[in-house]
C-alpha cells in the first residue's frame, strides 16, 4: 500500500490524525471507554447496596436483615468481578493495538533494507 503524501506542517495534526491510520488513537479513546465502564459497574454496585437495604427495610425484622446481608454479599461480588472482567476487556484491546503500533514501527524501520523482487538478478 502507497503512503499518502503528507502536505507541509501537517504531520502532526489531530484532523491528520483522524484523516489517516498512521498513528491509532485507540489507546487514548479505551481509557475513557474503561472509565465509562466501570462508571457502569459501580452503579451496579449501588444497586445492590440500595436493593439490600431496601429489603432490610422492608422487612423490617430478622428475616429481612437474613435476605439483605447475602444479597448484599453477592451484588458486590458481582461487580467486583465485572469490574475485574472489564478491566481484562479492555486491557486485551490495549494489548491488540499495542502489537499493531509496534508491527507499523518495525515495518518502517526495516522498509529501506527491503528489496522488490523485481530488482534482484537473476539465477
Amino acid at each position: 500500500m502507497r503512503r499518502p503524501m503528507i502536505p507541509d506542517g501537517v504531520e502532526n495534526s489531530l484532523v491528520w490524525d483522524l484523516l489517516t491510520f498512521e498513528r491509532l488513537m485507540t489507546n487514548r479513546v479505551i481509557h475513557w471507554i474503561y472509565w465509562a465502564g466501570l462508571g457502569l459497574v459501580a452503579f451496579v454496585a449501588f444497586g445492590a447496596v440500595g436493593a439490600s437495604v431496601g429489603i432490610a427495610l422492608r422487612e423490617g425484622n430478622l428475616r429481612g436483615l437474613l435476605l439483605a446481608i447475602p444479597m448484599l454479599i453477592g451484588g458486590l461480588l458481582t461487580a467486583a468481578v465485572m469490574g475485574l472482567l472489564w478491566r481484562a476487556f479492555c486491557e486485551f484491546y490495549v494489548a491488540i493495538f499495542r502489537i499493531s503500533e509496534d508491527l507499523h514501527a518495525l515495518r518502517q524501520a526495516e522498509a529501506p533494507s527491503i528489496t522488490p523482487l523485481r530488482n534482484l538478478p537473476p539465477r
